[in-house]
């Protein structure tokens, strides 16, 4: 830092002269203009933005230096409701038009309706940063029936921002568009509300697919005879409506040049319907390895299709290193089935293939990965 800048200079000119610097440091950045470079302060001063972000924010939001009532009441309003600086500059920086929203007529009532409906404290900040559109968008045409509808199935607010976290656009101008009609389908269908609640949770995105792709994946679930109240009925649709007919027929055709019939896969995925999401690189990698390192029996691979799934560096070859070690030891069955052994969870493999046998076989715990292999 250079030390002989004069302390009396105002921040503004400071900054100023900081921002130019900055800015000279990039071939393709335009030397800001007037309205820009107090844009760009004010967003650093007043709110809380890094100056890259203010820069960015800049090219495409002006603010006018002689009209402030307007962003100088929305700041105040957001910090009324408990928005910390930092939630207020993350909201500025994803939607730098809140500035000029009405507080009154606009925005109080959307922040009341969540109030009301149990967002308090830090929860109604924490929405508004993870989704900004929500507040675009009409309280009585889309806000309400959209909270209602989640509401239903996720039951607590809590479940509502997770399943935001992970898709925000549940709550956006897409909902009726795209989620509702498929939230309709699936209740049609007779999948409970607790099935329809696990995917907003752990699938969200499913429901973004168009309308015509979800009929498509519930029509062909039934074909396959996986019924709405099967355990993996979730799991199927999700990636049954991921995938075109194209692509799923590609990916049957894979399995079956590696040796696999078209009766085996419908029926591994049945059981583990995620193993059709995986890359013909990896499907074909594995098999050879499995088949020919590990000379496990096809029908072996078939009837526990997860192993197709499993980190091959992390998981996989580790423990079959140590299988190999401990069968040339006798400490172990020849005849173990290998599988067994690879589905265990990393607690129970620990304990039975590698601290039971640690003081027989030196360094077993140094093949295996270490102690913190325990932690994956």
């Amino acid at each position: 830092m250079n030390t002989n800048i004069n302390s009396n200079i105002p921040l503004r000119n400071l900054l100023s002269l900081i921002q130019n610097r900055f800015l000279k440091t990039s071939s393709t950045t335009r030397p800001p203009n007037a309205s820009t470079s107090f844009t760009v302060q004010y967003l650093v001063n007043s709110c809380g933005l890094p100056l890259q972000s203010a820069l960015s924010v800049s090219k495409k939001f002006q603010i006018d230096e002689n009209n402030l009532q307007k962003p100088q009441s929305v700041i105040q309003f957001l910090k009324s409701y408990d928005f910390q600086d930092a939630h207020v500059a993350k909201l500025i920086e994803k939607w730098p038009a809140v500035l000029r929203s009405r507080t009154e007529g606009n925005l109080k009532p959307k922040f009341d309706f969540f109030i009301k409906n149990g967002f308090v404290g830090q929860l109604l900040p924490q929405l508004a940063v993870l989704d900004p559109r929500i507040f675009r968008a009409s309280l009585h045409a889309h806000i309400k029936p959209c909270f209602e509808l989640l509401k239903r199935f996720l039951e607590s607010n809590e479940n509502i921002l997770a399943a935001l976290s992970r898709a925000p656009f549940l709550m956006s101008f897409s909902f009726n568009a795209t989620v509702r009609p498929n939230l309709d389908l699936l209740k049609k269908e007779g999948v409970t509300a607790d099935r329809v609640a696990k995917l907003l949770l752990s699938q969200p995105r499913s429901l973004q697919h168009s309308n015509n792709r979800m009929v498509y994946a519930v029509t062909y679930l039934k074909q396959l005879g996986i019924e709405p109240d099967k355990t993996m009925y979730i799991h199927a649709l999700t990636v049954i409506a991921r995938m075109n007919e194209s692509a799923w027929r590609k990916k049957i055709d894979m399995f079956k040049s590696v040796g696999w019939t078209e009766e085996e896969v419908l029926w591994a995925f049945k059981r583990f319907p995620c193993l059709l999401l995986s890359s013909e690189e990896k499907i074909r990698s594995m098999m050879d390895f499995f088949l020919n390192k590990m000379k496990l029996e096809r029908q072996t691979i078939v009837a526990n299709p997860a192993l197709l799934k499993y980190s091959f560096g992390n998981r996989i070859l580790p423990r079959c290193n140590v299988l190999e070690v401990l069968k040339s030891k006798k400490l172990i069955k020849g005849d173990t089935n290998i599988a067994t052994f690879l589905k265990l969870s990393e607690k129970d493999f620990m304990e039975r293939c590698v601290a039971k046998y640690e003081n027989k076989v030196p360094g077993l715990l140094e093949m295996y990965g270490g102690i913190d292999k325990g932690k994956r």
